[in-house]
């Protein structure tokens, strides 16, 4: 019988070991990556979202990594191949575009909410919302007034749309200050940048602005409806995890969560 040194056998088994959890720490990094989904979202849904997703985690297992944006760009990063597998938009057209682009799943498409527009000032802003209303933005003391670029944000769109409905659009054309995205445009009137905004309701509502500042509802009727859709792309390479997320969504816990933002519930969905 051959002898193996003790040292030698001791080698032989740590070396089996390390390879050994080499192997399982491989698996665990591999499982880990198939159960994760990135989102591309509106943001309008940055303060909701993370939150949603938590309790999403808390429940599955799984994670979900957020990417936040106006509709339009996120839209335009799709198109480019960006790898995302759900996409959160502030509207109905922008996933409707790249269903019919063949770029996301037609079945998958879903109307989780309807958003709102709210014109917003600090709290210490002279400004008589709760009479005055939109009217308020021809103070003289309001110098500058941001709104998400209407470009590719709906919520931009939106604001725009009131303006004109209020017919007060031209006076004030001049003091308007485009944020990328809505989020941008709440936090140009939050440094000051702007003595007013036309900004989601959810920001609003959100721990970031709920206590520095005082906000009216724009009537629905001011603006074009806010339905706001989620879809699954077809590039995913996590379809069945996707859709899983999606169907999340439409929970009692879900619904609570996006309530507490602002969110209504639509009164169709896909």
């Amino acid at each position: 019988m051959e002898f193996i040194p003790r040292t030698c056998a001791i080698a032989h088994y740590t070396s089996a070991m390390s390879k050994l959890l080499e192997l399982l720490l491989l698996c665990t990094t591999t499982f880990a990556a198939a159960q994760e989904i990135t989102v591309a979202a509106a943001a309008d849904m940055s303060a909701a979202l993370p939150q949603v997703a938590a309790a999403y985690t808390k429940r599955t297992g799984q994670t979900v990594r957020l990417s936040f944006g106006s509709s339009g760009n996120l839209t335009n990063q799709i198109r480019n191949g960006a790898p995302f597998d759900v996409f959160f938009s502030a509207d109905e057209e922008y996933p409707q575009e790249l269903i019919t682009e063949g770029l996301a799943v037609k079945d998958t498409l879903y109307r989780y909410a309807v958003g709102r527009l709210v014109l917003w000032v600090p709290r210490n802003s002279p400004l008589d919302l709760s009479n005055l209303g939109i009217q308020a933005l021809l103070d003289p003391s309001v110098k500058k007034i941001s709104i998400a670029n209407p470009a590719h944000a709906p919520y931009g769109r939106a604001a725009e749309a009131a303006l004109r409905y209020f017919g007060i659009y031209e006076q004030v054309s001049g003091r308007l200050v485009l944020g990328e995205n809505v989020s941008q445009a709440a936090q140009f009137v939050e440094s000051g940048n702007a003595q007013a905004g036309l900004i989601a309701l959810s920001h609003a509502l959100a721990p970031a602005l709920k206590d520095k500042g005082r906000y009216w509802e724009v009537p629905l009727d001011a603006y074009p409806t806010l339905n706001q859709a989620a879809v699954v792309l077809s590039r995913s390479k996590q379809q069945d995890a996707a859709r899983k997320f999606l169907d999340f969504l439409r929970s009692a816990e879900a619904t609570s969560l996006l309530t507490n933002y602002g969110f209504s519930s639509p009164t169709e969905t896909h």
